[in-house]
Formats: structure tokens, sequence, C-alpha cells
């Protein structure tokens, strides 16, 4: 394909942001392919050899999972590729293992060891966590073009302090003044057990702040082509959310705490005294089914417009339009029948959200896509030793 035509000051950044000004966005569909079925077929058959291998075939399961979902993902009629050497993650995957059976081993040894553990867990994280940014991006094609992440080093430490910071001091209190328990029948007095338990409460004073940093940090390294992306997200936004679920959560335990009362006074009244506690038992259980299948979905749903609506570079403007109410009401039915069928729907249920969620989900574009193919970034690390760092801490590359 021939190169576009540029002028001699004008970088490939600039010559699309120019193109941006000139030519009306075209909005890119984003939808989903795969069918419950087939990913079901694929799933059975990781789990089984993952099972077999003790753990080792996990990298080959995740490599195949990957390949699926992004060739069935389409955006504008074209499918996303993922080019990952199993092998490579594997490298990866041992590294994770080792560092987490070491880290487990420490701190049952010692408080001190458990301390030290986490200083080199803390320390040689945030690179992993990047490495695999760069693995996962570096290996993601669109119309043959592979996307990058050009985030720093720097900046995964930074995103993550937030959160190293309260564990770091709750930890180093407890190497100092011992385990948070009494010790010989005598209590811990208030001045320990406030160096022990208030970095808790900071933790969670600090989770939205941190959310916020490791957002910014992800979607502000997203490349593709000249393209790279940056999140428009304030911090108080992340706390309004962080707010605003809580409550959904405090108002969701009120009513059920209500109806649970109500249906066992009801309950009282027509069994007296002999109240049979599995029926009590049992008609709580799909309270709090109900409960957590409409609680959970309120924070999905609001963190991904919140993400997904920030998210946008000089040609390219992501927008989320995901709805609470249909997110709610496939959790709950996901929920049901795979508790049913014993983790047997699991595939099917992650199919319909993932439909769900990507059918959500829009590109607006500025600018000839075709001029952009002569703008493979040439920085794009492939480095794969990281790459289950990002689902050791639950911090993947989803939406």
């Amino acid at each position: 394909m021939s190169e576009p035509l540029q002028d001699e000051g004008t970088s490939a950044s600039e010559a699309a942001a120019n193109t941006a000004t000139t030519t009306a966005p075209r909005v890119l569909g984003i939808r989903f392919t795969g069918s419950g079925s087939e990913y079901f077929r694929i799933w059975i058959v990781n789990l089984l050899l993952t099972v077999v291998t003790l753990g080792l075939y996990f990298p080959f399961a995740k490599a195949r999972r990957l390949s699926y979902f992004y060739s069935n993902t389409v955006v504008d009629g074209q499918a996303l590729a993922f080019h990952g050497d199993p092998w490579k993650m594997l490298r990866g995957f041992l590294l994770l293992a080792v560092l987490a059976v070491v880290y487990g081993v420490a701190g049952r040894l010692s408080p001190l060891s458990g301390f030290v553990a986490f200083l080199v867990l803390a320390a040689v994280w945030p690179a992993l966590w990047r490495a695999s940014l760069q693995f996962r991006l570096g290996n993601t094609s669109w119309r043959g073009l592979r996307f990058a992440f050009r985030g720093d080093l720097k900046g995964a430490y930074l995103a993550v302090l937030p959160i190293y910071a309260p564990l770091a001091l709750m930890l180093a209190a407890q190497v100092y003044f011992g385990p948070p328990v009494a010790t010989q029948g005598e209590p811990m007095n208030a001045v320990q057990a406030w160096l022990i338990f208030s970095p808790i409460v900071v933790l969670y004073l600090m989770f939205p702040w941190a959310l916020a940093l490791i957002k910014r940090y992800q979607h502000g390294g997203y490349v593709y082509a000249a393209q790279q992306t940056q999140l428009d997200a304030s911090g108080w936004s992340f706390y309004k959310l962080s707010l605003k679920g809580l409550g959904v959560m405090l108002m969701g335990l009120v009513i059920v705490g209500i109806v649970g009362a109500a249906a066992a006074f009801a309950a009282q009244g027509a069994f007296g005294n002999d109240l049979p506690k599995p029926l009590l038992f049992a008609a709580l259980v799909p309270l709090y089914l109900i409960y957590f299948a409409l609680t959970a979905p309120y924070f999905t749903v609001r963190l991904q417009n919140l993400v997904w609506n920030g998210t946008h570079s000089p040609a390219i403007q992501f927008a989320s339009a995901l709805r609470f109410w249909p997110m709610a009401g496939l959790t709950l039915k996901n929920w049901l029948l795979t508790a049913i069928t014993l983790s047997l729907y699991r595939p099917f249920a992650v199919v319909a959200t993932t439909q769900l969620r990507l059918a959500a989900v829009s590109v607006s574009v500025s600018g000839e896509l075709d001029s952009w193919m002569a703008q493979q970034p040439g920085d794009s690390a492939q480095n794969a030793a990281g790459d289950a760092a990002g689902d050791f801490f639950g911090i993947d590359m989803g939406l």
C-alpha cells in the first residue's frame, strides 16, 4: 500500500488529526458473533485439559479463549485477531505461579517474611502488569494492523500506589505489633488496633482514586496506527460512582431485610415456633440472589459507560450506552441457570454477557482508515513475561 502524501514537517499523528477536522466522523458498530454452543466445546476441553495437567494447560486454554472471542468481535464488518504464542504465555504463568506460592508460604511463616514477600511482589508486579498490556495489545490486530501499548513504567507504579501504600502500612504494623489477635488473654490496646486496622479504612477510601489511576493508565496507552488514546474522566467521577454504588447496596440490603423479616414473620404465623430452618434458608437464598444480581450490574454498567465514553484520541471517540435493567435481567438469568446446571451454563452466560456489553459500544472515526494502514507503530513490544499479571490481580483487558 502506497504511503499517504504528507508535508515533510508533518508527523503521522498530525496528518491524521488534520484529516479528522475535514472529514465527518463515521460510526463503526461493534458486535459479537459467537454462540454459547461453540464456546461450550472450547470451554469444556480447556477445563478438562487444565485439570488433567494440574493447571499447566491454562495459558494454552487462555490463548484459545482469546482467539475465539477476538475472532468473533466484529468492528465495522471486520473481526479482531489474536496472535499470542501460548508457549510464551506459559512463561508468564509459571513466573506468577512461583511468586504467588512464595508469597503464600512466606505469609504463613511469620509476619516479617510475609511483609518482605509483599515488598518483593509490589516491586515487580507493576512492571509485569505493563508487560502484560504490551503483550496483549501487541498481539491484537484489526484490518491487519496491530495495536500497541505505550504506557510508561513510572505510570504503572503510580497507578497502583494508592493500593500498595495502605497495605504496606497494615503489614508493617502487624510486623511491629504482632497479628491483630488477643495474646495470653490480653486484648490489643487502642493504639495497636488503630495502627493495624486504620489502613483498611484508608484503603477503602482510596479505592476510587486507585481505580481512576488504573483506568487512566490503561486507556491512556492504547495505540492503533498513529492514534494514542487518553481517558478524560476525573477522579471525582469515580468517587461519585462508588458512592452511588454504595447507596444502591445499602438500599438493597434494607429491602432484603424488610422482605426477609416479613416473610419470616408470615411463615412463623403459619408454622408457629416450629419454623423449619431449611424452609427459612430456602426463602432467603432467592432474596440474596436477586440482591447481588441487581447491585453488581449497577457498578458494571456505570463503570463501562464512564470509562469508554471518556476514551478518545484525535481521530477516534468511543461511546458506551449500556443500560442497567437489561444487564440486571441477564445477570439474574445467568446466575440462576448456572446454579441449576452446576456451572455448565457458564459458557452460554459469558457469551450472552459479551454480546450485550459489546453491542452497547461504538467507535466514531474521523478520517480515512485506509490511510492509517501505513502508520504501524514501531514500538509494539510483545513481552510475554508478565502476561498473567493482569489476571493475577483481576486487572485485565476486558470492558
